[in-house]
């Protein structure tokens, strides 16, 4: 059992929602991101690490300014998988990275999944991965121990939805609302309508995490309400670190107090 399946059973037992949180791995420093990482362990059930890449569709100016920084400041993967050992030496939170597929493919992707295990990483968001040519990306994740988690948006068509709840692994990852990752004021009035598509689709089997906009506890709140399992909480954060990137003392404790409030909302 992996440890993101068995951090949901657990939860699940005691009848609570997970909060997944998201930072930039090497923002604003690789030297700065395991103490982050720290923190937020403290509140977070689950850490996820998006490997900086130089055009990351997915993400709105938020995360695309996080990803320059990181690069700007020398992070490789390679880098990330030396992160993470750091962290798993602290904690043994549930770790996953996102990282687009061309990160992967570069290496080749036996190298890339083997050195995420050896590093003590659990799975993998590939958010320009459809679940069309996931195949042997899938095999390979799972041949090393990582799970595959897909993602489903507003506009996936009901059978598709299904295909994606049973070919992911760990969690499926349900976009709250159309366009790119950023901190909104006021969530979707749909999320109540798609996390029933989901719950539908998944038949119960796998975990459903939505993420994209959630910034406010009361967000956490909400998509728990309705029957999520996690929420997953990410331009916030790294909205914070950039805020307090030149002071390391302020931004630890503001991402520990936003960590805590988020976690007790859920």
């Amino acid at each position: 059992m992996s440890r993101i399946t068995a951090k949901f059973g657990e939860l699940r037992k005691k009848g609570r929602g997970a909060l997944i949180a998201f930072i930039t791995a090497g923002d604003p420093s690789p030297r700065l991101t395991p103490e982050i990482a720290r923190v937020l362990a403290k509140h977070a059930d689950i850490l996820e690490l998006g490997i900086p890449f130089s055009d990351p569709i997915a993400d709105g100016p938020t995360i695309q300014a996080a990803d320059d920084r990181a690069l700007s400041a020398g992070t490789t993967p390679e880098i990330v998988f030396k992160m993470i050992k750091q962290i798993r030496k602290a904690s043994d939170v549930p770790i996953v990275v996102l990282s687009y597929l061309n990160t992967v493919l570069k290496p080749g992707i036996k190298k890339f999944m083997r050195r995420l295990a050896a590093a003590g990483g659990d799975g993998i968001v590939i958010p320009d991965l459809p679940i069309e040519e996931a195949g042997q990306v899938s095999k390979v994740a799972k041949e090393h121990g990582i799970d595959l988690i897909l993602l489903a948006a507003p506009t996936t068509p009901p059978e598709r939805l299904k295909r994606i709840c049973a070919s992911s692994s760990g969690f499926v990852y349900l976009v709250s609302v159309l366009g790119v990752t950023g901190a909104r004021e006021r969530l979707s009035r749909e999320i109540g309508r798609l996390m029933a598509r989901a719950r539908k689709a998944s038949e119960g089997k796998i975990p459903i995490a939505v993420g994209f906009g959630i910034s406010k506890p009361s967000h956490v709140q909400e998509v728990l309400g309705y029957g999520a399992d996690a929420a997953i909480v990410g331009s916030a954060f790294v909205d914070l670190i950039a805020r307090y990137k030149s002071d390391r003392t302020k931004m630890l404790r503001e991402l520990d107090r936003f960590g805590k409030a988020l976690k007790s909302a859920g």
